[in-house]
C-alpha cells in the first residue's frame, strides 16, 4: 500500500489529482477507460546506497517520461545526476489502443504506484493499459526475463457446461498464436477475437525490443499465460511485452485499426515547427522563473523558522545524530515510511533514540517536516511516540523520537520469519490503546488533530507491546468549532475514508474508518488489499462472514480456541461499525473505547461498508 502524498511531479507538484480524477470518473458514467487495473507491481530486491540522489534521479527520470508519453505514446530516458552512483533508465509504454487522455491517465496512475518500491533500483509496474519501469542499467532491449516474467490468471474456470471446456481451449491456444505472428509483423501491436469461442486478445510490445525480441517475448508469454486455462483470462507480463486473453472484449475498438502510438507521433510531427518551438520556450522561460522564485521563497521559509528552533530545546545538531546512527549505516536501519528512513541511534548520554531521515528538503517536505514537530511536541499520551528533538541545519532533516524496541504491529502481525504470536489479550489492548490514543487527538481541549494515515505500520509497540500510534507527518488540526476541513487527500490507499477520497472531506470520522480497517486486520491476521480479490481482501472477507452468521471463520488461526466467540465477534462488529460507508453513523473514537471497554454493552448493527457490492457477496448460511 503506497502514500499518496509522496507521488510529486518535477516541480514539485502533487500528482494526486489526476489519482482523484480517475476515481470521480470511476463513479461517473463517462466513455473513457485508460485501463488502470493493476496485473503486476515487482520491485527488485536490491537498494541504492545513495537513496536520496536516487530518488532526485527517479523524480527527473520520471518527468521526462511523462512529456515523452504525452507526445508520442512512449518514451526511454536516462536520468544520472553528477551526486549519484547509481543513474536511473526508464521506460514508458500505452498500449497502442489507448486515446492520448486516457494513455495520460494510465501513465499517471503508474506513476502514483512506482515510488512504493524506493529506494530499490529496480521496480516495474504493469498495468492493463501500460507499463512503466525503471532500473540502474539500460534494460531497453530485454525481451525475457526469466527471474520475473510471469502469468496472471483470472475470472471463472470454463467447464461448467458439458462439452465447453474443450473448445474454449482451442480458441485460446489459436488466438494467443495468432498475436505473436500479428504483432510481430505490425510492429508490436495486435488484437485479435475468435467470435465462435468467445475469446478475445492484445498483444502489445515494448517499441525497444525490436521484431525478433517481440516474437521471442510473445512466444513465451503464449507459453506461460496457456497455463491459466481453462480460466477465463489471463496476461503475460514479460519483460518486452505484454499479453492477455478474456471472454470478455476489453480492448478499444481503435485497436481494431491498428497501432496508436505511429498515429500520436505522426500527429505532433505535423505541428508546425516554429509554433512548437516559440511555444516550448515560453514555456521553459516561464518554468525557470518559477522555478527560481519557488527556491527564493522555499529558502525564506527554512530560514525564518530555523532561527527560533536552533534555541529550542528540541534542536539536536546534525552532526551528533549522523555519528549516533554510525553516519546512517544499513544496519541500524529500522525501517521506511513514505517520506523516508528509521535508523537507531545512541545519544552521547547513552539514550537509544530513533531518528527518522526525510528524503526532501524542498517546501513541501519542509512543511511536513514542521507539521510533526510542532504538532508532537505539545503531545503527551501514553498511547502516541513522543518527540525528543529535531535537526534541520545538515543536508536533510531529522526527526528524533524515543526508541521503542519492539518496531511495528505489521511486523508481528504480517512479518516474514516473526516467531512471536501476539495473544488475545495482547491484540485486544493494543486495539484499545490505538482507540485511546484517537480519543485524546480528536478530542483536545482547543485544537482537534487528524492523523490521516492510521495504519498497522504507524502503530509502534513498546517492552509492554503497549501500542504507540507514530508517523505524525501528513496530520491536520482544526479548531473544535470545525465541523471538518477541506484539503488536498492523503493517506494509504486501502486505510483511506472513501467521502476524503472522493471529496476530499476531512473529519475525524476518516481516522475512525482507517482505524476500523486495522481491527479487521489484527483480528484476521490478514493484510487489507483493495486491489487484490475479494478472497484476500480482508473488509470483504469480514462482511461476508458477518451477514452469513460465521465471523469466527475470519479469525487469525493462532487465535482459535482462546477466545469465546461472543467475544471476538463483539470486537469485529466495533471494526465493522467503524468502517461504514455513513460518516455519521460510525461512532467516534472516545464512543470506541467506551464500547471496547465494556466488551459486552449492547451496540447497534453495522451497516454495509463502502467498495462492496451486495451482488458479490452471497448472503445465504454457508
Amino acid at each position: 500500500m503506497h502514500r499518496l502524498a509522496v507521488a510529486m511531479a518535477a516541480d514539485g507538484a502533487p500528482l494526486f489529482p489526476l489519482l482523484l480524477l480517475r476515481l470521480l470518473l470511476l463513479t461517473t458514467p463517462s466513455s473513457a477507460d485508460p485501463r488502470a487495473t493493476e496485473a503486476a507491481h515487482i520491485c527488485g530486491s536490491r537498494r541504492s546506497s545513495d537513496a536520496v540522489s536516487f530518488v532526485q534521479n527517479f523524480v527527473s527520470d520520471m518527468a521526462a517520461l511523462a512529456g515523452l508519453v504525452s507526445s508520442a505514446g512512449w518514451g526511454i530516458h536516462l536520468a544520472n545526476s553528477s551526486s549519484s552512483s547509481v543513474p536511473v533508465y526508464g521506460l514508458a509504454q500505452c498500449h497502442s489502443d489507448l486515446s492520448p487522455t486516457d494513455c495520460l491517465l494510465c501513465f499517471s496512475e503508474c506513476r502514483t504506484r512506482l515510488p512504493r518500491c524506493l529506494p530499490n533500483v529496480s521496480a516495474r509496474v504493469f498495468l492493463d493499459g501500460c507499463f512503466l519501469r525503471y532500473d540502474s542499467y539500460p534494460f531497453y532491449s530485454e525481451a525475457v526475463d526469466p527471474a520475473l516474467d510471469t502469468a496472471v490468471c483470472g475470472g471463472t474456470r470454463v467447464g461448467g457446461v458439458p462439452g465447453e471446456e474443450e473448445p474454449w481451449r482451442r480458441g485460446v491456444v489459436g488466438l494467443l498464436g495468432n498475436l505473436t505472428e500479428a504483432a510481430a509483423g505490425n510492429g508490436g501491436f495486435a488484437v485479435r477475437e475468435d467470435a465462435a469461442a468467445g475469446v478475445y486478445g492484445l498483444a502489445e510490445c515494448w517499441e525497444t525490443v525490436g521484431a525478433e525480441g517481440c516474437r521471442e517475448c510473445l512466444g513465451k508469454a503464449g507459453r506461460e499465460v496457456a497455463g491459466c486455462l481453462p480460466a477465463r483470462e489471463g496476461r503475460g507480463l514479460n519483460a518486452g511485452c505484454y499479453l492477455r486473453y478474456s471472454d470478455s472484449k476489453f480492448y478499444s475498438a481503435t485497436g481494431q485499426n491498428g497501432g496508436g502510438s505511429s498515429k500520436k507521433v505522426l500527429i505532433f510531427a505535423l505541428v508546425p515547427p516554429i509554433a512548437l518551438v516559440v511555444v516550448l520556450s515560453s514555456l521553459f522561460v516561464w518554468i525557470c522563473y518559477r522555478r527560481q522564485r519557488n527556491m527564493k521563497k522555499e529558502s525564506r521559509h527554512l530560514l525564518e523558522i530555523y532561527a527560533p528552533m536552533r534555541k529550542s530545546h528540541l534542536h539536536f545538531k546534525y552532526e551528533i545524530l549522523e555519528r549516533s546512527t554510525d553516519h546512517f549505516n544499513p544496519t541500524k536501519k529500522l525501517g521506511q515510511g513514505g517520506a523516508g528512513s528509521v535508523y537507531k541511534g545512541t545519544l552521547p548520554d547513552g539514550r537509544n533514540v530513533a531518528v527518522k531521515r526525510l528524503f526532501f528538503n524542498g517546501r513541501q517536505w519542509a512543511d511536513e517536516f514542521f507539521n510533526e514537530v510542532n504538532l508532537i511536541s505539545k503531545l503527551q499520551h501514553k498511547n502516541l511516540v513522543k518527540l525528543l528533538g529535531c535537526s534541520i541545519e545538515g543536508p536533510e532533516s531529522l526527526l528524533v523520537y524515543e526508541y521503542i524496541p519492539n518496531t511495528s504491529l505489521d511486523r508481528f502481525l504480517f512479518g516474514k520469519g516473526n516467531n512471536y504470536l501476539l495473544t488475545w489479550e495482547q491484540r485486544f489492548q493494543i486495539i484499545l490503546g490505538v482507540a485511546e490514543g484517537l480519543a485524546y487527538l480528536h478530542r483536545g481541549p482547543e485544537t482537534r488533530i487528524i492523523h490521516r494515515d492510521i495504519k498497522c505500520s504507524n502503530i509502534l509497540l513498546d517492552d509492554n507491546l503497549n501500542a504507540r500510534i507514530a508517523d505524525f507527518g501528513l496530520a491536520r488540526r482544526f479548531s473544535v468549532d470545525q465541523s471538518h476541513v477541506k484539503t488536498g487527500v492523503a493517506g494509504t490507499l486501502g486505510y483511506v475514508a472513501p467521502e476524503y477520497v472522493i471529496q476530499g472531506i476531512l473529519t475525524d470520522k476518516a481516522d475512525v474508518y482507517s482505524f476500523g480497517i486495522l481491527v479487521l486486520e489484527v483480528l484476521c491476521g490478514m493484510q487489507n488489499n483493495i486491489f487484490a480479490r475479494e478472497s484476500v481482501s480482508v473488509l470483504r472477507t469480514v462482511w461476508k462472514h458477518y451477514i452469513a452468521g460465521t465471523l469466527m471463520e475470519c479469525l487469525d488461526q493462532s487465535l482459535k480456541g482462546e477466545i469465546p466467540a461472543e467475544e471476538a465477534s463483539y470486537v469485529f462488529q466495533v471494526g465493522l461499525l467503524c468502517t461504514q460507508a455513513s460518516v455519521t453513523l460510525r461512532p467516534s473514537a472516545p464512543e470506541v473505547v467506551e464500547m471496547l471497554s465494556s466488551r459486552t454493552s449492547n451496540i447497534q448493527m453495522p451497516t454495509q461498508p463502502p467498495f462492496i457490492e451486495l451482488g458479490s457477496v452471497d448472503t445465504s448460511p454457508s
